[in-house]
């Protein structure tokens, strides 16, 4: 080989390192990190604030009401950031998205270092609550352009477990957090706006490890751009065949939030929405205060009542993930919910219920319902067409937010006023509406492609 032909000769060597399979193995390994990073990050954030909630409001001097309102800012900001990034995503696309709320999570972060010393605004509760808002606004960008990159990009026949890999992330950030911040609380002199701004460090490493990731393919192919998405779809995809799917989603139609309620998706939309909504409303409510309603029945707080509640629905996650692929997604989405409703129903009913006994109901409940609130991650990515995976995924996580946020705004509310039996009745009442609809629309997506699982509630 002379001198000349030794630039073109490297040029090919490394076009074809660029699209080995082991490549695209490393390639894969680092969409899951970031994207189930984001994820973590978001149960961190939602999680920390409960172990210092005692000292906030003490130093603060928050009022129940802004105590209510401050641990529900973030699912509030989720209201407003998860259908404004997923009409942003479907429109300028992933990529951009997918940095932009990150840089948010560091900016929020790096915020609450500051809450109450310096003075944004005149109220500190108040200034507190922007910035748990705008951390939601992060979170729920996140939702809208996450799973669908992560669905875009994963194999069918390993998209459900990826996927579902994201909620264990997030279960595991709660926890996490909440060990964290009772430790760090109970053993440190480090003050509670440090130890909210512990979640600084891993937007850091997560803005940096999001750097140079691609754009989706899917999304470049439904914009016409199709040589990019061809070239993008050979470096990365698995194989042929995903290329060939995403080919066949034919025309470059684009998405509209109308297209929600259209004939041919509002199907989609009514499952999606409602069954997310009912899935996580009890979950915040419960474990948001979990100290606080464990008391109520005579059990002991601290580290171990609040973190017990999430690892066990980590390990409910963890379950769903394992059977995903072999059992499929409606025998792992309805019959859970009708367990939990008939848990919650018992708690509700057994008003002298020994302390041991509500304790595992209040196990069991928290295991079957992340069991199949695991499915809330991989059902939006898998129903809605490319054209509208971003918007539809953002209105779901928006609308579930509702529910989250009121759950856990109302519930210290509901306790006092309406009392523990009451309250219990009423979250197993949506946990049954959450069952009633999965049982009626909740789709068979396992082993399909993309174009195959988006049409299939167009018949």
């Amino acid at each position: 080989m002379s001198i000349l032909d030794k630039p073109a000769a490297i040029s090919i060597d490394t076009a074809e390192e660029e699209t080995s399979a082991a490549f695209k193995r490393r390639f894969m390994l680092r969409m899951i990190i970031v994207l189930t990073g984001g994820m973590f990050l978001d149960g961190y954030i939602l999680g920390i604030v409960g172990p210092v909630s005692g000292k906030m409001t003490a130093d603060l001097a928050i009022s129940p009401f802004w105590e209510g309102l401050i641990a529900a800012g973030a699912l509030f900001g989720i209201l407003i950031g998860s259908p404004l990034g997923g009409w942003a995503g479907d429109k300028y696309g992933r990529k951009p998205l997918f940095m932009m709320d990150m840089a948010l999570f560091l900016l929020s972060s790096i915020m609450q270092l500051f809450v109450g010393t310096v003075q944004f605004f005149v109220d500190s509760p108040m200034q507190l609550f922007i910035v748990r808002l705008l951390m939601g606004i992060a979170i729920g960008a996140e939702y809208s352009v996450g799973w669908p990159l992560m669905s875009e990009f994963s194999p069918a026949r390993l998209r459900g477990r990826l996927m579902g890999l994201t909620l264990i992330a997030w279960y595991a950030g709660f926890m996490i957090a909440f060990i964290v911040g009772y430790l760090l609380n109970e053993n440190t002199d480090l003050g509670w706006r440090l130890i909210l701004g512990t979640s600084t460090l891993i937007s850091v490493a997560l803005f940096l490890g999001r750097l140079g990731m691609p754009e989706s393919p899917r999304w470049l192919w439904n914009q016409g751009r199709t040589e990019q998405a061809r070239a993008i779809a050979n470096r990365y995809l698995e194989s042929s065949a995903d290329t060939a799917d995403m080919e066949h989603e034919g025309s470059h139609q684009k998405g509209s939030f109308g297209m929600l309620f259209s004939g041919r998706y509002w199907r989609a939309t009514l499952f999606v929405s409602g069954f997310w909504f009912c899935a996580v409303t009890p979950y915040f409510a419960i474990a948001t205060f979990a100290d606080s309603v464990l008391q109520k029945y005579g059990l002991g707080g601290g580290l171990a009542g609040g973190v017990g509640l999430s690892a066990v629905a980590l390990a409910g996650s963890v379950t769903t993930v394992l059977l995903i692929e072999k059992f499929g997604r409606r025998t792992l989405t309805a019959p859970p919910q009708w367990i939990a409703a008939v848990l919650l129903t018992v708690l509700g009913l057994w008003a002298g219920a020994p302390a041991m006994v509500v304790l595992t109901l209040f196990l069991t409940f928290s295991f079957f319902n992340a069991g199949y609130g695991t499915l809330t991650s991989i059902y939006p990515g898998e129903v809605f067409p490319t054209e509208i995976r971003g918007i539809g995924t953002g209105f779901a996580a928006a609308v579930s937010r509702v529910g989250a946020g009121l759950g856990t705004f109302l519930l210290p509310w509901s306790m006092s006023n309406l009392g523990t039996s009451a309250t219990m009745l009423i979250a197993a009442g949506i946990a049954g509406v959450g069952a009633a609809l999965s049982q009626w629309l909740a789709p068979e997506t396992k082993g399909k492609s993309l174009s195959e699982t988006a049409a299939g509630f167009s018949h």
